[in-house]
């Protein structure tokens, strides 16, 4: 879309707001609203200023003043707002007009730049399934004489004897019982399709929604794949509006890996292919799930650097309360055509040539999309490019059940890392991978991990309510 034609939306749609939005470190979009009068050509050219300082992980107060290079193809007409407000996405320069080192987004970018330049292929596709929850009630506090979260869903399996105004109508779900009832098991048909709707009104090709495994008021909804940096964009559309949809309803959305204890966790399986030229680069008949080469050893680059990844796809404390064995957590850094216990799985059910593709199951939503696809990207072309042999390395593939494995064979297999912490530190040893291209800086490496250590320090000096029951007789 050029400027113009967002300047002829704007009067089209009666636009009175230009919501310029980027995404900081963390991945959380942030924005700042312009009257649409104030919105000219030179805005495009000369972008939107604000200050550095005050995003965590950016900038310092005396180097503060940024600039939002508006992108006008991500443009879209917000769903939620009372005033008609248009949503475009934003770049992060410098004063002087350079491209911003610590801009997620510019990383995404650069990542796809790289990969035309090692001249593997053209165009790297991704496709994440963001499971999440609606809860009805949400409620938590960290202080300095009391510490608890508590949630409540309607849905939920704990409230099957609760006594409600009107009587408890039943159906509850119970704990891992979630996949894909109809109603009245399934309470949130309606809320998912009008996600599902408003998804689609905004430029997205939704393929299915369901219920998932847990109780409470688990889901996933399914957008299309598109390029690296579009799907990133997407997937914070997709956040808004699942989180906005969900306010309007009355009840809370969260993309939380684990908000509850006992049940499964939420992910973010990440589908993965490569082109080139509009021909599928990953596909080849006869092959183990009919990969190609160039597939396995993307499938190597990924499980090699695997530690060093989930620093970045799985960047929070909570992540690794998911990754835990039992619950389809994929904690075991093999691959498997179909096996949802391994880290990376081969779709096989009803795929073409252009459908083949490998799907990292590890990644959570609290990663930051454009950081995490990108890491992705580049730990795949990583092994294509040494030629990383999975099989050779012990990667698999592994076509049984891992967790019914005795101890014996599970001890042959490399697991996820334990904690954020233990990520961090893989992540100090081997990061050379990202570098490549210049798509990561190493400065951007070395202030993520700070940034990030600091985080999960703040959890890790807590005091937990469990440490009550264990200690407090002592």
């Amino acid at each position: 879309m050029s400027v113009q034609s967002v300047l002829s939306l704007i009067k089209e749609k009666n636009i009175e707001w230009v919501d310029f939005r980027f995404v900081g470190l963390s991945g959380k979009a942030q924005h700042i609203s312009l009257p649409a009068s104030e919105v000219e050509e030179e805005t495009f050219e000369n972008g939107v200023a604000f200050d550095g300082s005050s995003i965590p992980g950016f900038r310092g107060i005396e180097e503060s003043d940024m600039v939002m290079m508006p992108d006008t193809e991500t443009a879209f007409v917000d769903p939620f707002t009372a005033h008609p407000t248009l949503v475009i996405m934003c770049n992060i320069h410098t004063p002087d007009g350079e491209r911003y080192d610590r801009d997620p987004r510019s990383i995404a970018q650069k990542a796809e730049e790289y990969l035309q330049k090692t001249g593997i292929g053209t165009t790297a596709f991704f496709a994440p399934e963001s499971e999440f929850f609606i809860f009805d009630d949400v409620r938590f506090e960290s202080g300095m004489n009391k510490s608890y979260f508590e949630v409540d869903s309607e849905e939920a399996a704990w409230n099957s004897g609760r006594k409600e105004e009107g009587g408890n109508l039943g159906f509850k779900v119970p704990v891992k019982g979630g996949y894909v009832p109809v109603a009245p098991m399934d309470s949130q048909q309606d809320i998912r399709s009008e996600m599902c709707r408003l998804l689609a009104e905004t430029g997205l090709r939704i393929e299915r929604h369901h219920h998932e495994v847990a109780t409470a008021g688990q889901a996933e909804i399914n957008f299309r794949f598109d390029t690296l940096t579009k799907t990133a964009d997407n997937l914070l559309k997709y956040k808004y509006i699942v989180h906005n949809t969900a306010r309007q309803y009355g009840k809370v959305a969260t993309f939380m890996p684990k908000p509850l204890f006992g049940d499964n966790g939420s992910g973010m399986h990440v589908h993965q292919s490569i082109f080139n030229d509009g021909a599928p680069l990953f596909y080849e008949k006869g092959g183990y799930a009919n990969l190609s080469e160039m597939a396995l050893n993307y499938i190597g680059g990924i499980l090699y650097h695997a530690p060093a990844l989930i620093a970045l796809t799985n960047p929070s404390t909570n992540s690794f309360k998911r990754l835990v064995p039992g619950y389809e957590a994929p904690v075991n850094l093999v691959f498997s055509k179909g096996n949802r216990s391994a880290a990376v799985r081969i779709p096989i059910a009803a795929v073409t040539p252009k459908g083949c593709r490998i799907e990292f199951r590890t990644p959570d939503s609290t990663a930051n999309p454009y950081l995490a696809f990108a890491a992705m990207l580049l730990a795949g072309l990583d092994g294509i490019q040494k030629k990383i042999d999975p099989r050779a390395l012990g990667y698999g593939p592994f076509d049984k059940n891992i967790y019914e494995m005795s101890d014996a064979e599970k001890n042959e297999i490399r697991s996820v890392p334990g904690t954020l912490d233990e990520a961090l530190d893989a992540l100090e040893v081997d990061s050379e991978f990202l570098t490549q291209g210049g798509v990561f800086s190493q400065d951007f490496i070395s202030n993520y991990i700070e940034y990030k250590r600091a985080e999960a320090k703040s959890v890790s000096i807590r005091i937990h309510p469990h440490e009550y029951g264990l200690y407090f007789d002592c």
